[in-house]
């Protein structure tokens, strides 16, 4: 079985960042049931068996290896005051070599959107990537009409870089996406996302 070399925890005002283990399932699933009819309208169509706890398993699995192998950094993010379960969110697609980056993906519960959660995880994220990891690239990427999104990644310092036509399958459709970018070197830039 691979093991990471240290154990992932990122911490910020209000968050406790770390990888899912298994027995998180229950809080998972309540979470993502609840905000079911939030998220699908921006996330890829859920498999039927996106909520059982075998799905669930093969997530911590991936997630275990992921982490051991330096390819992805997910973290489900915990409120520290009470450790309940506010979101997700993922450093994937990690390209070393010549490139030095990685993609952000990210959720949040419904209950949990529009407080500053997100913002923490995203800044200590992309800490983490730029000076633990040694990344020189964050991208990101939303549908354009997805504005909450567009102006939480361009408060953290992502830049607007253009659109991807037919970028990935949203709620069942091929859909355009609006592309983001984070550079260690690049620290200014943002937009004013409609």
């Amino acid at each position: 079985m691979l093991r990471a070399r240290r154990r992932l925890r990122l911490e910020t005002e209000r968050l406790t960042l770390r990888p899912p283990q298994h027995h998180d399932y229950t809080a998972w699933s309540s979470l993502r049931r609840e905000s079911r009819a939030f998220l699908t309208p921006w996330e890829p169509t859920w498999a039927e068996d996106h909520l059982t706890r075998k799905a669930f398993t093969n997530r911590v699995y991936w997630a275990q290896r992921s982490v051991a192998q330096s390819t992805a950094v997910p973290l489900f993010l915990f409120r520290r005051e009470d450790e309940a379960l506010v979101g997700a969110i993922t450093l994937d697609n990690i390209r070393r070599g010549p490139s030095q980056a990685a993609t952000t993906g990210y959720w949040i519960g419904a209950t949990y959107a529009r407080q500053g959660f997100m913002r923490e995880a995203i800044a200590a994220v992309v800490h983490h990537a730029f000076t633990v990891l040694d990344l020189s690239r964050i991208e990101a990427g939303c549908l354009p009409e997805n504005t909450p999104s567009r102006k939480l990644l361009e408060s953290c310092g992502y830049k607007y870089e253009g659109v991807a036509q037919s970028y990935l399958q949203i709620n069942g459709r091929w859909r355009n996406h609006v592309l983001y970018a984070n550079l260690r070197a690049d620290r200014r830039g943002r937009t004013d996302a409609g």
